[in-house]
C-alpha cells in the first residue's frame, strides 16, 4: 500500500468518525492491515490503468477498496473467532461492530464523492452481497460437496478480488465481454488463494483449525467422502459421535493420517486446474501492458510452477 493511499484512508476516517477512541481504533486497524501481503489497493490501481483509465482520483478509489475489504476481514475474523493477534480482535466485539459499520458507511460516502453512476452502485452492492452470501454458507457449514465448496468460495473469496477490480473500472466505459472475462478470472484467483489457505490450515492442527472447528474445506470434504476406514474418527467427530477432546489427544496420529491421506494432493490438483483456467482467461484479456502483466503478478503468478 503506497503512502498516499494510506493517508487517503486516514482522511476518510477523519471525515466520518469524530469520536476519538473509535477514530484511533480504525487507524490502528488500517496500519495492521497494511502489514499483510495482499495489497488490494494495488489491484484496483492496476485494473484502472490496464483498462485505459487515467483518473486523478484513482488513489481515492483504491482507498475505498482497502476500507471495504478491511470491514469484511473484521467481520470474518470475529465470526470465525480466529486471528486473535489482529488489533480488531483485541478490542471488544461491540467496538469491532461499530468499526465495521463506520467503514461501510465511509465507503458509501466516498462512492458519492466519486460520483459513481446508479447502475454501478447496484453492481457494487451485488458484488459485496455475493461475498456475504458465500460467507453465510461458510459460517453455517452448508457446503456438503466439492461443487458446493467451489461455488461458495467463488462467492466469498472471488468477490473480494472482483470488488477490487470493480473500483478500478467503476469510472470507465468498458466492454461487457472484457468485464465478464475479468470477473471469471477473479473467481479463479479467489479459489486459488482459498484452497491454499485451506491446505495450510490442515497441515497444522491447532485448537482453532478448520478440522477442530468442523469446517468443510476442500481437503476435509475429500476425507469425509472417502470410504477408507482410516478416516472414521474424523467422520465420527463431524457426526458428533466423538468429542473434540478425543481428537485433540490424537492430534499427532490424525496429522500423520492427513499427511498420508492424499487430501492435500487432491486439493493441489484442483488448485492447479483453477490456475490453468486463470491462465486461459488471462491470455484472452485484451488490455494494456505492462499493467496486464502486473495484474497477473499481483494476483496469482506466485502460485505458478
Amino acid at each position: 500500500m503506497i503512502q498516499e493511499i494510506k493517508q487517503m484512508m486516514f482522511r476518510i476516517v477523519d471525515g466520518y468518525i469524530h469520536v476519538e477512541d473509535l477514530n484511533a481504533h480504525l487507524k490502528t486497524f488500517i496500519l495492521d492491515k497494511e502489514r499483510e501481503n495482499t495489497s488490494w489497493s494495488d489491484i484496483t490501481v492496476c485494473t484502472h490503468y490496464m483498462l485505459g483509465g487515467r483518473s486523478p482520483h484513482v488513489h481515492q478509489m483504491a482507498a475505498v477498496t482497502e476500507l471495504l475489504i478491511l470491514a469484511l476481514d473484521i467481520m470474518d475474523d470475529w465470526q470465525d473467532e480466529d486471528h486473535d493477534s489482529k488489533s480488531w480482535r483485541q478490542c471488544s466485539q461491540a467496538v469491532a461492530l461499530n468499526a465495521i459499520l463506520a467503514l461501510v458507511m465511509g465507503v458509501v460516502g466516498e462512492w458519492g464523492q466519486l460520483q459513481i453512476k446508479d447502475k454501478l452502485l447496484v453492481e457494487a452492492s451485488k458484488i459485496i452481497t455475493r461475498s456475504v452470501n458465500g460467507q453465510q454458507k461458510d459460517v453455517t457449514n452448508s457446503a456438503l460437496t466439492a461443487d458446493d465448496y467451489l461455488l461458495m468460495t467463488q462467492e466469498k473469496s472471488g468477490s473480494l478480488f472482483r470488488f477490487a477490480c470493480f473500483m478500478g473500472y467503476s469510472s470507465l466505459d468498458c466492454a461487457a465481454e472484457t468485464l465478464e472475462k475479468l470477473h471469471d478470472l477473479t473467481d479463479c484467483i479467489g479459489l486459488v488463494h482459498q484452497i491454499q489457505n485451506d491446505m495450510k490450515d490442515l497441515a497444522h492442527i491447532n485448537v482453532k483449525s478448520d478440522l477442530l472447528s468442523k469446517k468443510r474445506t476442500l481437503p476435509i470434504l475429500y476425507l469425509l467422502s472417502n470410504e477408507d476406514p482410516a478416516f472414521d474418527q474424523i467422520k465420527d467427530y463431524y457426526a458428533g459421535r466423538i468429542e473434540a477432546d478425543f481428537l485433540w489427544q490424537e492430534k499427532e496420529e490424525i496429522a500423520q493420517m492427513i499427511h498420508n491421506s492424499g487430501c492435500l494432493e487432491y486439493a493441489r490438483i484442483v488448485q492447479n486446474v483453477c490456475l490453468q483456467k486463470a491462465e486461459e482467461i488471462y491470455g484472452q484479456l485484451d488490455v494494456a501492458s505492462p499493467w496486464k502483466e502486473r495484474f497477473r503478478q499481483l494476483t496469482y503468478e506466485s502460485f505458478l510452477d
